[in-house]
């Protein structure tokens, strides 16, 4: 159940959006910019704290205040956090995947996950592909196919008039869409390249304002 303290935006539903990179945010921040009718307030979030143990506790604790709680995960961070694992320790990977069965019971919280990384949602705008990619920079050097301009920067990414959300809005059905052919992620095969950013579009308080 949610605090009786929820925290209110001029009588607007809230949406917290929690995320482990400044892309995600800054794209997430040029949504905001571009779509100032939308029904719902957004608020993004990177977690001081980003180990995936602590991200858990934030979406747990921020389902208690806020209408709709959005965890997007890059799977490569997950897997980059593995090879730390202590001996002994549980991997992050088996960790990553009980978090995702306990916040099943929160009917408030939506967890999107990405592999390797957001830069698969942004290729989505240009190709549809289910390659995996073992590492971000791969994705990345894909995506420079494209936009070879393309820089995981403020500058490149918060352009006034051509940010990197306004840049690639004529082509976000087609992401959409091409997101959704490949469908959900699996812990039974985590190598395929896949992203679930269609989830957060598909919600009625975002794709009407779209």
């Amino acid at each position: 159940m949610r605090s009786s303290a929820n925290i209110s935006f001029k009588g607007k539903k809230t949406y917290a959006i929690i995320v482990d990179g400044e892309t995600e945010f800054r794209y997430f921040q040029m949504l905001l910019r571009n779509n100032r009718s939308l029904s719902v307030h957004l608020k993004p979030e990177i977690p001081q704290k980003k180990k995936l143990a602590d991200q858990f506790e934030n979406v747990k604790e921020s389902a208690r205040h806020y209408d709709k709680v959005i965890w997007i995960v890059d799977l490569d961070v997950i897997l980059a956090e593995d090879k730390k694992t202590k001996k002994g320790n549980k991997p992050a990977m088996v960790q990553f995947r009980e978090y995702c069965e306990a916040l099943k019971k929160e009917k408030n919280v939506m967890v999107i996950v990405n592999n390797p990384c957001f830069e698969y949602w942004l290729l989505l705008h240009f190709e549809p592909t289910t390659k995996f990619f073992s590492k971000c920079d791969d994705a990345i050097s894909q995506l420079k196919r494209h936009l070879p301009d393309y820089a995981k920067t403020e500058k490149f990414y918060t352009k006034q008039d051509n940010d990197i959300y306004l840049m690639l809005r004529p082509r976000l059905k087609t992401a959409i869409a091409n997101a959704k052919k490949i469908g959900s992620f699996s812990f039974d095969n985590p190598h395929t390249g896949m992203c679930e950013m269609f989830n957060f579009f598909n919600l009625d308080q975002i794709n009407t304002a779209i």
